[in-house]
Formats: structure tokens, C-alpha cells, sequence
């Protein structure tokens, strides 16, 4: 399965991952328009984690083979969809946070009206690519088939 992955060597530290991300699950179709509700800012799915070194690292879901965030939601609000993404419904989570605690990665977020929020890959994207590949400047972002590798 397809997943993003991250040539940390490449990565800049720009944050422009984040703000495309946040873009394109905000609903609008004016970035503008979108960061300047002053209500519902859009948050980002991916964050990108300033290390030592200068080194940068974008943190997003893995989409694991045993999704443990989803094994511990206990609504049933995180599911695996026929292409292996994990995804949410987020009419179904109640907030009670535990797929934050089970994650490995710690690839999930709160959003607005307190659910959570995480990348599903942008699968509405009609390119194919999650937004933050599409837009990394220096390609440091990928969106590639590594077998064995999460």
C-alpha cells in the first residue's frame, strides 16, 4: 500500500506540509478564505517535528498494517477502509482520546468540535496525492509502495 513517508535529510523545517494540509481538509477553495475564519481556523493533519541538528521531521498517519488506534476506539469510529487507509467518522468519536494514547506514532490531533482528527491520505484528492506530497518544495514528502517499511 501507498503510504507518505519522509527523506528527513531533505526536509527544511518550512511548515508548508502543515499549511497545505490544513488547506485542503478545511472545505474551502480559497486558502485566503480559509485561514481567515476567525472561528474555525483549519488544522493540520501532519506536523512537522523541529529536532536537533537541524533536523525536521513530518509526522503523519502510517496507516499501520495492525492499526492499534483503531483496535482501541471504542465507538468503532476509526475503521480500515478496503484500500488500508485508517479513517474517521468523526459523527461516531466521542473524543475519548484513546486512539491518541494507542498510537505508536502519535499521528493524531483534536479538532474544533473536540473529535479527532488525522490524515487519511487526502483520498478525496482527485491528483491521487495527499496535498502535503504535492506541495513539498524540495520533495522531501513522498507518496510511495516500501514493503516491510513504516
Amino acid at each position: 500500500m501507498k503510504r507518505v513517508y519522509v527523506n528527513e535529510e531533505w526536509c527544511l523545517g518550512c511548515h508548508l506540509c502543515e499549511i497545505q494540509c490544513a488547506f485542503a481538509n478545511s472545505g474551502e477553495t480559497d486558502m485566503v478564505k480559509a485561514f481567515n475564519n476567525s472561528e474555525k481556523k483549519p488544522i493540520s493533519r501532519i506536523t512537522v517535528e523541529d529536532g536537533a541538528d537541524d533536523i525536521h521531521f513530518a509526522v503523519s498517519c502510517r496507516h499501520c498494517d495492525t492499526p492499534w488506534c483503531v483496535k482501541g476506539c471504542i465507538t468503532g469510529a476509526l475503521t480500515v477502509n478496503d484500500n488500508g487507509v485508517v479513517q474517521i467518522d468523526e459523527t461516531r468519536c466521542v473524543g475519548c482520546r484513546t486512539c491518541i494514547l494507542m498510537c505508536p506514532y502519535g499521528c493524531l490531533t483534536v479538532g474544533h468540535n473536540k473529535t479527532l482528527l488525522k490524515c487519511e491520505l487526502c483520498v478525496e484528492n482527485a491528483g491521487g496525492e495527499p496535498s502535503c506530497v504535492q506541495r513539498c518544495p524540495n520533495n522531501a514528502i513522498v507518496f510511495e509502495d516500501r514493503d516491510g517499511v513504516l
